[in-house]
């Protein structure tokens, strides 16, 4: 089987007020991404599809899917692309009932290959792991090695999510051992020169991929 190159998965900070529709359609417009998780925490739906919304819209016309994170019931109400569970978020059969069929449903496995197996086999389209390093965006409580993308893949032809303080710096390591996508957050909206930049980059590095 031909692997198909690796992608750029854009996650957003807790803060998606003020400017920040802004910074996304400079991000989406700086170069080919797969896909954005809309990740917020703390709010209620209500609001949460109120600072959804202009971001979808910007996703939709960028050709990007926009998947929510661990809320499935906001994932139904935006008519979004998919959701991303976490193992407390709920179970992939259960999302794919109240989703439908053409739903995107990614995991979070972080270092199990049990984890993700369960996943895979409850019908998840992607499974993800991580942290592969320290990131500012959450406590890191589970930490992956890099073969774990290597064994995956070696098994399993469902697409694999690396996620975890990857930045232009060590997303390579990442690419080269099997990722499909790189799950990217601090690593593009910290971004020294500013997201554009940051996605130019990391697609900069993902065109220097190997065939198959």
């Amino acid at each position: 089987m031909t692997r198909i190159p690796c992608q750029l998965y854009l996650i957003s900070p807790l803060d998606v007020g003020g400017d920040f529709p802004a910074r996304l359609t400079a991000a989406l417009g700086a170069g080919p991404v797969a896909a954005f998780q809309f990740r917020v925490k703390g709010l209620e739906q209500h609001e949460a599809a109120r600072l959804a919304a202009p971001l979808q819209a910007i996703c939709a016309a960028r050709d990007v899917a926009f998947i929510v994170n661990d809320d499935v019931a906001l994932a139904k109400r935006l008519g979004a692309d998919g959701v991303h569970l976490g193992q407390g978020d709920g179970d992939p059969r259960e999302a794919r009932r109240e989703l439908g069929p053409s739903a995107q449903i990614g995991v979070t496995c972080h270092a199990s290959r049990h984890m993700a197996m369960e996943a895979g086999e409850a019908g998840a389209d992607y499974v993800a792991f991580g942290a592969f390093y320290p990131t500012t965006t959450k406590a890191v409580e589970h930490q992956a090695e890099p073969e774990i993308l290597t064994w995956w893949q070696g098994m399993f032809e469902l697409p694999c999510v690396a996620i975890g303080g990857i930045t232009v710096d060590n997303a390579r390591g990442l690419v080269d051992v099997g990722a499909d996508f790189l799950a990217v957050s601090g690593g593009v909206w910290a971004y020294p020169d500013g997201p554009a930049a940051a996605v130019q980059a990391f697609n900069d590095l993902l065109k220097d991929q190997p065939e198959g």
